[in-house]
């Protein structure tokens, strides 16, 4: 069975309540669990909480973009010393600068959350009525040895929410556990196979519920696995740098998404190896290459082809970090002169 296959299998069950561990194998997912107790063995106890840090950011004219953040400890930062080293506070920062209007984050994201705990997650969120949601989320499922095709549905189902509520929806797939200081070889190997499988069937339910995605893969690739300035204390949660890192990947799309930034509506460039493909083989080639984002798109009109539906394959040009600026609400001016995403 081709990658592509294996991983439109697994999506199809998460969809229709079936699968479980057969579609993504027993064998890795047994080995991966057993080096997950391991890692939380060396890890220990979660002592370093982040805090979230809600509010305003961006000096600029214009009713604001309210940016809700979802997920688990990578989403929430686990490990910074503040507020300001959080992705939600990097997206939000950079995600004005692009817009040149003010964004409202709502970070929703806690420690230790599996996908069982996206559905609360997507009720808090809604409350704010937000334009845009990044959901980082299913290390965790991994410990808790929640089968693969559960963990995509439940993913899947937060995704429709979100955008029932016509809100643009990026999710980074799961990340590339080979490259984990804690896992150690053979068994990385493993666990990088299990996580692309599981990246790949992320891709293609997300896409197919009107969300996009990125690649967070091996991120940085030799940059993590051989400089520790990337890694936190527990040496298993990204520092402070690394964490500024991933959200450096994220923020193109997240701009994309909203149609702000240089980017938002350049076509594919196949010169830098971005295309148009069948949804299975997008999902397959973004797992491989970190910071790939993949969306819906349409050919000659048709969003889908002989081999399902169709999708862009895009590696965004990363913008440089934007300056935290938080703004006291009570003093800025906001209009709603200029409709959100203009």
């Amino acid at each position: 069975m081709t990658r592509a296959r294996a991983a439109k299998r697994l999506a199809q069950a998460a969809a229709f309540g079936g699968g479980g561990l057969g579609l993504i194998g027993a064998t890795l997912y047994g080995v991966l669990t057993a080096e997950a107790e391991y890692a939380k063995r060396v890890i220990g106890p979660m002592r370093y909480y982040p805090t979230p840090g809600d509010g305003l950011y961006g000096r600029y004219p214009g009713r604001p973009i309210t940016f809700a953040m979802l997920g688990d400890s990578s989403a929430a930062g686990y490990g910074t010393e503040s507020p300001d080293e959080t992705p939600g506070v990097l997206l939000a920062s950079g995600l004005a600068d692009l817009a040149n209007r003010p964004v409202r984050l709502v970070d929703v994201a806690k420690t230790g959350a599996k996908s069982t705990d996206l559905a609360a997650q997507v009720d808090a969120a809604l409350q704010a009525g937000p334009h845009i949601a990044v959901i980082l989320i299913g290390v965790n499922d991994v410990k808790a040895k929640m089968p693969p095709s559960t963990s995509v549905r439940l993913l899947t189902a937060a995704v429709r929410r979100l955008r029932a509520a016509n809100c643009e929806v990026v999710v980074g797939t799961c990340p590339d556990l080979g490259v984990v200081r804690t896992i150690m070889p053979p068994l990385r190997q493993v666990a990088r196979s299990w996580s692309h499988r599981l990246a790949a069937a992320q891709t293609i339910a997300v896409v197919e519920a009107g969300g996009r995605t990125v690649s967070l893969g091996s991120l940085l690739g030799e940059v993590f696995r051989t400089n520790p300035s990337m890694w936190g204390r527990d040496n298993f949660h990204p520092s402070a740098t690394g964490y500024a890192a991933a959200s450096a990947a994220l923020l193109p799309s997240v701009a994309a998404a909203m149609g702000v930034g240089p980017e938002s509506f350049v076509h594919p460039e196949p010169f830098r190896g971005e295309a148009i493909l069948p949804i299975a083989e997008a999902a397959v080639q973004a797992a491989r290459t970190a910071g790939t984002e993949v969306a819906a798109t349409e050919v000659a009109g048709r969003e889908r082809g002989p081999r399902g539906k169709w999708a862009s394959l895009r590696h965004r040009r990363r913008h440089p970090k934007a300056e935290v600026d938080r703004v006291d609400e009570d003093t800025s001016e906001t209009t709603d002169a200029v409709p959100v995403g203009s």
